[in-house]
């Protein structure tokens, strides 16, 4: 370390990584100075890098992490991917090899919620361990320096403990983030990760999905969401559908609705080839199960944020189009307003099949896009044709 500036370098792999350090680069140096040391002022360099994307082993990452730490002369490097690293099949939340300065972060794991927060934390807390190192009497000194601080100038910061990751707040009661400092690893000092396959998977899997962000996905579904309400509503001016929302029970609804969201979701995959197949990848099987839930799951949240839209619409069209009077002569003098809900419902479930059977979806390489396979495949393809260009 030399010259009157710490310099911390972070590392983004391309997309939702990136995106996050641009939020949190302008308040980093502040936080650093209080809960790193303030003697030299903080300097944040900001750096795009495939390869931390590239690979799901951590020690290839590690690599990566040191030659481009090495490369730009930075005192700190903080890499971020939205990878799911794995030890074990449990989930690592991040690493850190003090004697080089480096250390790695996976988004992933952090979850789905607060997850700016729990970014801005985990590189504190991983600069924090470089700093100070990870042994007992590091965290001891760094424990005793924040104690000294002013307790009105960083409440949040303040009552951190020095050996925890990010706080100990409602996602992280059901699924804790355990630290520890492995003996048997070259080049990590410091690990965070999670102790339970259940709370690993629970982690990654809404951490994927939230990386993927579904409501991208959504605005691919124009073409479907027109063809899917022009149907309903012509269905609509005919008293068949109104005598079916009629007759069916709840759970006959119920059962319509997923129906319909199931094969739409279903759909989506089959026409657009998202789902990772063991012949043609050579990823490994718990990953490739991994990806192939998280693009299920990223699915499912936009096809129902689409049946969402179009229960809003057919509310305001069976309001519309549907004359109370005419519906009690057709149906029933018992009816009422709440079977426009009724028939929006049914109708919505019906237009969902006729979509989803009938079109596919507009823009195929953000759908492509929002499923991990694909982005590593991208990935892979970019890493060979940079290592092609330097021979």
């Amino acid at each position: 370390m030399s010259g009157s500036n710490y310099t911390l370098g972070l590392i983004a792999a391309p997309g939702y990584p990136k995106e996050l350090i641009d939020s949190l680069k302008a308040e980093l140096p502040e936080l650093l100075d209080y809960y790193v040391d303030d003697n030299r002022d903080w300097k944040i360099d900001c750096s795009i890098d495939s390869l931390t994307g590239g690979t799901d082993q951590s020690d290839e990452v590690m690599k990566a992490i040191l030659s481009k730490r090495k490369e730009n002369e930075w005192d700190f490097t903080v890499a971020l991917t939205d990878l799911p690293l794995l030890f074990g099949k449990k989930a690592i939340i991040a690493e850190a090899y003090e004697e080089e300065n480096i250390a790695l972060i996976s988004l992933p794991g952090l979850g789905a919620v607060s997850l700016s927060r729990r970014v801005r934390d985990s590189i504190l807390q991983l600069v924090n361990e470089m700093f100070y190192t990870t042994s007992e009497e590091g965290r001891e000194k760094a424990e005793k320096r924040l104690e000294q601080k002013d307790k009105t100038e960083n409440k949040d910061l303040k009552t951190r403990n020095p050996k925890r990751l990010v706080g100990k707040k409602g996602f992280d009661k059901i699924s804790p983030i355990q630290r520890e400092t492995p003996e048997d690893t070259e080049n990590i000092d410091v690990r965070f990760k999670v102790n339970s396959y259940a709370g690993s998977a629970l982690r990654l899997l809404t951490g994927m999905v939230r990386a993927n962000k579904p409501w991208v996905m959504f605005s691919s579904f124009k073409k479907v969401i027109m063809l899917a309400f022009t149907t309903g509503a012509y269905a609509l001016v005919f008293p068949t559908l109104w005598m079916l929302s009629h007759e069916y029970s709840i759970w006959r609804m119920f059962l319509l609705s997923n129906i319909s969201i199931l094969a739409m979701v279903f759909w989506i995959i089959s026409a657009h080839q998202l789902w990772e197949k063991k012949q043609v990848t050579q990823t490994a099987p718990h990953l490739r199960k991994l990806y192939n839930a998280t693009t299920f799951l990223t699915l499912l949240t936009s096809v129902l944020l689409y049946y969402m839209l179009l229960f809003i619409l057919f509310s305001f069209a069976v309001v519309l189009f549907i004359p109370m009077g005419l519906l009690q002569s057709e149906v029933s003098p018992d009816v009422g307003y709440v079977n426009y809900f009724y028939i929006a419902w049914t109708a919505t479930s019906i237009a969902t099949i006729i979509g989803a059977l009938g079109s596919a979806l507009e823009d195929e390489e953000v759908v492509l896009s929002s499923t991990y396979g694909y982005r590593q495949r991208q990935r892979y393809d970019e890493i060979r044709e940079m290592m092609e260009e330097e021979e």
